[in-house]
């Protein structure tokens, strides 16, 4: 897998973005977490517990603990209490994207090349809108998808362009769950190094 480093004063875009109020909420809540060296993944407002503001998200590296939950939910809370943009009651839900994950920047789609992956477009892709296989190339402009249930006519890949997406999400499997854990505690062992080299300078 390979792992793209952006820069932290130009965040990566995500491709697929919300409308409507989770729009608005999202605009709201990006800053925050660019701000604290998170990146926001997905914000989803559901009738769950009369009304649920999910607010998906992760750190630059990848990684989301239980900790970084709450840390991510006490900086947002007061900033959404005084923005005021759901006018009703509501609960604030933060979440990691977990190994089954949306993809929502390009970076995603380089970081789970080899992955299956199930997608939708906003728009007819090689004569339709729904496909399902493995990441086998990432471009700037788009991926090459391997169909693994190519119907009969099909071509055995696409090239989905990333400004036809309009969902994507990993579909688990073994290779997947082991990679993710592998990724994870890569990510994890490197931000306790980085942490002890700056304790380290510090005394």
């Amino acid at each position: 897998m390979s792992h793209e480093v952006l820069s932290q004063d130009r965040p990566e875009k995500r491709l697929v973005t919300e409308t409507g109020l989770d729009a608005r909420v999202a605009a709201i809540v990006e800053p925050v977490l660019e701000s604290m060296d998170f990146r926001l993944v997905r914000v989803r407002l559901t009738g769950q517990n009369g009304m649920t503001v999910q607010v998906m998200a992760e750190r630059n590296d990848g990684t989301m603990t239980v900790e970084d939950c709450e840390t991510v939910s006490r900086a947002l809370s007061p900033v959404l209490d005084v923005e005021d943009p759901i006018d009703r009651a509501y609960h604030l839900e933060i979440s990691s994207p977990g190994i089954d994950r949306p993809m929502v920047r390009k970076s995603d789609f380089s970081r789970w090349s080899g992955h299956l992956v199930k997608c939708e477009t906003s728009v007819l892709v090689d004569g339709r809108k729904r496909f399902r296989g493995t990441i086998s190339e990432v471009d700037d402009n788009g991926f090459v998808l391997s169909r693994d249930q190519a119907s009969y006519g099909d071509e055995p890949t696409v090239h989905i362009p990333f400004e036809a997406l309009s969902e994507a999400k990993l579909i688990l499997t073994d290779d997947l769950i082991r990679d993710a854990l592998e990724a994870d505690k890569a990510a994890r062992a490197a931000r306790d190094r980085q942490a002890k080299a700056d304790n380290d300078e510090t005394n």
